[in-house]
């Protein structure tokens, strides 16, 4: 008598190609967010959070004027400096954004704003709202600055965002677009669903390094343009101190930022996800 052995294949385990999720691209325009209570509930807290940058940085910047000027009785290596400065726009960038990221992503800047917009990550109708409110918060905040230093605000500025002398607006200009670049290329990588899922082992917040870019991009740019990177950060100075010097060279703090943050979400969707080349084996496949 024969035995029948039945072969008994077990079946490999499926595995995804991918260890990781992207979120599906946010609708241009969503009118059912319009409905909901978390989409206010996010410009509020941008408008906070914008309002608070503003305050402590831009109060820091004063007070370091005050401290460093001989002619009032300071001593010119007196102060936080400019590395004190730059400090206090980082880390304040690293505070905000991990109280807030939870609830609005923790953008505190246009140009975050709209470099996600760009990569569809936010909705046009959430984009500009966010927009509105860090500039409001932003107008608010140095207006508190203004009220409580309003001895020394005119005196050292108001912290606004001008040319340094020596420097040409082009040179500016190119400063800002390099300098927003690494902070939204940061953001975006920070932020990234496929680094969180790789490095998932190396325990690194978000916004560690978002704070750091802040930092040193002023350190940077700080003897150029006192480094905007934010066009929130530079119309609620520009807005509160109202100086004819400061509105002439107003429009290099918004154009550069943007053009920043464009070619951050172009290199980092097309280039380093290589969306172009998913986007064209796509159509290739479909046709």
């Amino acid at each position: 008598m024969t035995k029948e052995v039945e072969a008994v294949h077990e079946q490999a385990p499926e595995y995804s190609a991918k260890d990781y999720t992207d979120p599906p691209p946010a609708p241009l325009i969503d009118y059912v967010e319009i409905k909901q209570w978390s989409l206010y509930r996010a410009v509020i807290a941008e408008f906070i959070a914008t309002l608070l940058f503003l305050y402590i940085t831009v109060l820091t910047v004063i007070g370091y004027k005050h401290q460093a000027d001989v002619k009032a009785g300071g001593d010119v290596c007196g102060g936080v400096g400019i590395l004190g400065i730059a400090w206090a726009f980082g880390g304040m960038i690293f505070i905000l954004v991990y109280c807030t990221a939870g609830i609005s992503g923790g953008h505190i800047n246009p140009a975050v704003t709209f470099g996600l917009f760009l990569a569809r990550k936010v909705s046009l109708i959430r984009a500009v709202l966010y927009m509105v409110a860090q500039c409001l918060g932003a107008i608010c905040g140095v207006g508190f600055v203004k009220a409580f230093q309003s001895a020394y605000y005119n005196k050292y500025g108001g912290g606004v965002n001008v040319m340094a002398g020596g420097h040409t607006k082009g040179v500016g200009l190119a400063a800002e677009i390099i300098g927003t670049f690494v902070l939204v290329y940061v953001v975006f990588s920070a932020t990234d669903p496929k680094r969180s899922a790789r490095d998932s082992h190396v325990p690194v917040l978000a916004p560690l390094p978002i704070g750091f870019a802040v930092f040193m991009v002023h350190l940077a740019t700080i003897p150029i343009t006192g480094t905007g990177i934010n066009p929130a950060r530079s119309f609620g100075a520009a807005v509160i101190y109202n100086g004819d010097k400061a509105w002439d060279e107003h429009w290099i703090f918004w154009v550069g930022p943007f053009v920043g943050a464009l070619i951050a979400a172009v290199y980092h969707q097309y280039i380093l996800r290589a969306g172009a080349i998913k986007a064209l084996g796509s159509f290739r496949s479909n046709a």
